[in-house]
């Protein structure tokens, strides 16, 4: 018979182990799609400020006093890992010039595509729809839309604002390589920018049945140091009847853009 303190030690080491083990999350496995891939199907969205600022930043004004609140810039944790952005030298000083001059510069405010990653946590909801061999993704914004090919690579044709996507399942994730990028669109509102070299790896994970992991891998020479991160949380929308509505923004910048070309009355 084993004495008294030995049986209370292996009876705590037992606990102990168990406790572990209970602490210990599973890892959440999605739901099947007929072809056995994770079911992403769904219409999502991000529920942050990055879409303002990609780096942690304070509430401030906007760049028109006379919107008064209605234009302020919300405050926000940020996205990046380790909220820095690997900028050289010559890129700082640019974002810093593009940062002055938002109002003029930035491609949201003329309804331009938004690229990759940016799609993807401005505040509008988009929508993943899978087959076998593609995948879909619709945004509200701007009717942007991007085909996921899920056969063998094939390279970008040409470069483009939404880039050319090739996917591929990592167990439970979807990573998608995106390439082809053209150098006119930015990561925010903030004059976050990058050059037509962008390279986009993206991975979406199913982290429970209503919430999906992304990450965003940046790698261009030309602009950073190194690669760089960013992640976040995607949300489902459970409302009844949930769809993707238009937002077809050119119209509402045509004045801003063609208005001074306008023949004058008499001329």
């Amino acid at each position: 018979m084993l004495p008294v303190s030995c049986t209370r030690g292996a009876f705590a080491g037992v606990l102990f182990a168990a406790g572990i083990s209970l602490a210990q999350p599973a890892i959440y496995k999605a739901p099947r799609t007929a072809d056995g891939k994770p079911d992403l199907n769904g219409i999502w969205q991000a529920l942050n400020t990055a879409n303002w600022d990609i780096r942690g930043h304070a509430a401030a004004p906007g760049p028109l006093f006379q919107l008064g609140a209605t234009g302020a810039i919300p405050p926000g944790l940020g996205v990046v890992e380790g909220d820095d952005i690997p900028y050289l030298p010559e890129a700082a000083a640019k974002q810093k010039e593009n940062s002055a001059n938002r109002l003029a510069l930035d491609p949201e405010v003329k309804c331009y595509l938004p690229g990759v990653p940016r799609a993807t946590y401005m505040p509008y909801p988009f929508q993943i729809v899978q087959s076998d061999k593609h995948i879909l993704i619709s945004y509200e914004y701007a009717s942007a839309v991007r085909i996921v090919n899920m056969e063998a690579p094939k390279k970008a044709p040409i470069d483009s604002w939404m880039g050319w996507s090739n996917g591929h399942w990592d167990g439970e994730t979807l990573v998608i390589d995106v390439t082809g990028l053209n150098d006119q669109t930015w990561f925010d509102r903030a004059g976050n920018f990058h050059s037509d070299a962008l390279h986009v790896t993206e991975r979406y994970t199913a982290r429970s049945p209503d919430t999906l992991t992304y990450e965003a891998l940046i790698e261009d020479p030309k602009v950073f140091s190194r690669p760089w991160k960013m992640s976040m949380i995607l949300y489902r929308h459970l409302e009844p009847h949930a769809q993707l509505l238009e937002f077809k923004c050119v119209e509402f910048v045509e004045e801003l853009m063609y208005g001074p070309l306008r023949k004058k009355p008499g001329k």
